[in-house]
């Protein structure tokens, strides 16, 4: 598996994320056990998690939980940067809240480090900005758990590129991460990618695939992307994750998936070389 850096550590150029194996819909526990075992055995050292992946209110942090158990019971889970998140919060009945409050930020991170079962989290990220709470206080906390050793490094999820110079600054030139929506239907986060690049930021797109899970719901944004697949005889949706690698080394998609196959053809996407009129089309798309 190649890899890319976020901070100062080297991870897989793919990651996984873990929310689908937590929200509604969810799959049973052994299936996703063995969809993360899979990643690691495809070479996966990034997954992606946040406190508020889960369904019911009883459950909170039930994917933290899930990974710390799947991670354990694996050789190579120690090898493995866990980042999750904090900042929203979920009531149980579908909705999605949020609560930036440094001492939402700071209780937060002090459960996720209890379910992690670690004394310090690799990658934390404030999930997303609350309009109630003034964002250099939020960043502030993050601040604050990192100059404390509780977290390792810092991130931010769903900032526009002012955010992303706050919080680099706020930090201290230590911003490691931002990650942002990004696929082919949803490019608006283009600003923010190139913002990363510039400033040596790892970018990690969620939701890469825009939510479509097979090619025969691809809709005209993702016509380019079967066709490229078509040549290459491959899935679009591997088609995808090589195209967001090309366009910036510092780009590391976090594609979610609850099933051990659809996580495999996601990693492979990083033995995919796209050509650069493929790339350009693409872009194009």
């Amino acid at each position: 598996m190649k890899t890319r850096r976020i901070g100062t550590v080297e991870v897989s150029e793919i990651g996984l994320g873990g929310m689908p194996m937590s929200i509604e819909g969810r799959p049973d526990e052994a299936r996703s056990i063995a969809t993360i075992h899979a990643a690691l055995d495809a070479g996966v050292t990034l997954i992606d998690t946040a406190d508020a992946y889960h369904r019911d209110a009883n459950d909170a942090g039930h994917n933290e939980a899930l990974i710390a158990k799947a991670l354990a019971s694996h050789s190579r889970g120690s090898e493995v940067l866990v980042a999750t998140k904090g900042g929203h919060v979920r009531p149980g009945d579908g909705s999605w809240a949020l609560d930036g409050s440094p001492e939402h930020l700071r209780r937060a991170c002090e459960a996720s480090l209890g379910r992690l079962g670690v004394e310090a989290i690799g990658l934390y990220q404030f999930h997303r900005p609350d309009p109630e709470v003034p964002y250099e206080e939020s960043i502030g906390a993050l601040r604050d758990l990192l100059d404390e050793g509780k977290i390792l490094r810092a991130g931010i999820s769903n900032a526009d590129p002012e955010q992303i110079r706050s919080a680099n600054e706020i930090l201290g030139g230590r911003l490691a991460s931002v990650q942002n929506q990004f696929s082919p239907a949803f490019r608006s986060s283009e600003p923010e990618l190139e913002l990363c690049a510039e400033l040596g930021i790892a970018f990690l797109p969620w939701s890469p695939f825009g939510g479509i899970k097979h090619a025969g719901e691809l809709g005209s944004s993702y016509a380019p992307f079967a066709r490229i697949a078509e040549a290459h005889g491959v899935s679009p949706q591997r088609v995808c994750l090589a195209w967001m690698l090309a366009k910036s080394p510092t780009v590391l998609p976090i594609p979610g998936s609850s099933r051990p196959e659809t996580i495999i053809d996601s990693v492979a996407a990083a033995d995919l070389v796209l050509t650069l009129a493929e790339v350009a089309e693409l872009d194009a798309a």
